[in-house]
């Protein structure tokens, strides 16, 4: 037996582990739709297809390679590491994004609005890192702990007229909140 196991006393449930950010689960679930837009989709290939999970749908810009998507949570989470994959198995790669800005808790963002705030950060994507099989890309763990909102500015991409993504995964877990709507008045 190992100390502090069933035999130490107790019988409950084990205690969480401590968060290192190792602790992480796909945010699909979390994501609330209605609230989610984007800015320069193609009505054809509109944000919505990302979360499918086939990427000859996927989403791509409109009238040119820039494009905002704004993915709004029900509850706070804390996102770890965020996984972009390549429209149609990269069939055009100059339509690939290559470079990414995220910013958290802003809503309602448009294009006038990403030269004015400082991004919460910045990705630089290769052809590499949108590859079915390639790692999420891990962010700056710090910076994403309490976050109900994040919009992808997708400034530039591989060369194309307009951008595309295939899909789009966020990994991470839910912050532990209390509902205070499960109190009830003491008197």
């Amino acid at each position: 037996m190992t100390p502090g196991g069933p035999a130490a006393g107790g019988g409950g449930p084990p205690a969480a582990p401590a968060d290192d950010g190792k602790n992480r689960d796909l945010l699909s679930e979390k994501i609330d739709k209605s609230q989610c837009y984007a800015r320069n989709e193609s009505t054809q290939y509109p944000w919505t297809n990302l979360l499918i999970g086939d990427t000859r749908l996927g989403c791509k810009s409109d009238a040119d390679e820039q494009l905002i998507l704004h993915v709004e949570f029900q509850e706070f989470v804390k996102v770890h590491s965020v996984k972009f994959t390549e429209f149609n198995s990269g069939r055009d790669p100059s339509e690939s994004p290559t470079l990414i800005k995220l910013y958290i808790n802003r809503c309602n963002m448009g294009f006038e609005d990403v030269e004015d705030v400082d991004p919460t950060q910045v990705i630089e994507l290769t052809a590499a890192d949108l590859k079915e099989g390639a790692d999420p890309i891990k962010l700056q763990f710090v910076k994403f702990q309490r976050v109900r909102s994040i919009t992808f500015f997708v400034e530039e991409n591989d060369g194309g007229d307009v951008s595309a993504m295939g899909g789009l995964k966020l990994f991470g877990r839910t912050v532990a909140t209390t509902n205070m709507k499960d109190f009830k008045a003491q008197g």
